[in-house]
């Protein structure tokens, strides 16, 4: 992918291959009007509608960084950070552009704070278990 793709083309490519996604897993999705929402899809999944932030990343083919929050820019400088709870979001469905896939963090795993959350791609050079969020347990959702 082209190095230059500007930041909102960056999130317009994340909202489409997460919804691309939600719709081949039989599922419907619709589309909030507006800026002004906390979350760019409402997907409907067994009868329940559910908030889903989409992101954008590239990551370095070993480790995800996932963004739990989403700074709003005036002319490129930061004006608001606004953190993602589960009371705005149910999910953070992240694109990962260098692994061409979509994974599903479900709120009860950032809304205590979290500023980013790391998925491993690859297991840790020291062997580490605990407390390592592993990229495959996120292909569902």
């Amino acid at each position: 992918m082209d190095g230059t793709l500007r930041r909102k083309a960056k999130g317009d490519l994340a909202e489409v291959m997460v919804a691309a996604d939600v719709v081949r897993r039989g599922h419907k999705i619709a589309i909030p009007y507006g800026e002004d929402w906390d979350y760019d899809l409402i997907v409907c999944r067994s009868g329940v509608l559910e908030r889903v932030q989409a992101k954008y990343t590239e990551s370095d083919g070993d480790v995800i960084e996932v963004k739990c929050f989403s700074a709003s820019l005036t002319n490129g400088r930061v004006r608001t950070v606004k953190r993602y709870t589960a009371s705005t979001v149910d999910w953070i469905a992240v694109y990962d552009v260098t692994s061409d896939r979509c994974y599903y963090v479900p709120s009860s795993e950032f809304s205590k704070g979290k500023t980013y959350l790391h998925l491993r791609l690859t297991p840790p050079r020291n062997n580490q278990r605990a407390g390592v969020r592993f990229a495959e347990q996120y292909l569902e959702f």
